[in-house]
């Protein structure tokens, strides 16, 4: 930091920001709040600076973290409120499945452009991680539209299970009568 001086103001140059301070007195009403708020605040900065910031535990945050609300199988049928934070939810997780999704097409396409004559050897992992997780994307939010609501997704949930109970996994076709008897 430097400093310029220009009549009765002194500027401090800092690479992010300037400040700009006066060199004249304060007037009476000016030292009066002054000292108001100095009453109030300093006990209150010193406290939190030297008592409770040195003993809590420090934690990177990368991004907001949300508290888990029930899902929509643990709602009532008449709580709407419970309902509403379930779809919340289930919209907060979608958006964060897709983002992960995003992120590794991104990367198969940045291997695919890195590695161009040898690229279906050496990114092969990358394109089978990249599937499966596009697999279990549209297996939860396939067909649901875009609002789509964490009921429907959970009625599809349930329709793919009583299938797959039936007729085994899905794409493999239905099994016939004769092979459900016994």
């Amino acid at each position: 930091a430097f400093q310029w001086k220009s009549k009765n103001k002194l500027f401090l140059f800092f690479p992010a920001y300037t400040m700009v301070q006066d060199d004249r007195k304060e007037n009476a009403f000016e030292r009066s709040n002054s000292l108001l708020y100095n009453f109030f605040d300093k006990p209150v900065t010193w406290f939190h600076d030297v008592i409770v910031k040195p003993n809590q535990k420090s934690y990177p945050w990368y991004h907001q973290k949300f508290r888990r609300v029930p899902t929509i199988d643990q709602c009532y049928t008449d709580d709407a409120v419970c309902q509403f934070e379930a779809d919340a939810q289930f919209k907060r997780d979608r958006q964060v499945d897709s983002e992960i999704l995003n992120i590794l097409r991104q990367r198969f396409e940045d291997c695919v452009h890195y590695e161009t004559p040898d690229h279906k050897t050496k990114c092969a992992d990358i394109l089978e991680t990249y599937n499966k997780a596009a697999e279990h994307w549209f297996i939860k939010y396939g067909d649901l539209g875009f609002y789509g609501q964490s009921k429907a997704a959970y009625m599809k949930q349930k329709h793919r299970m009583i299938w797959e109970r039936r007729h085994g996994p899905v794409g493999s076709g239905m099994k016939t009568q004769e092979s459900n008897d016994h």
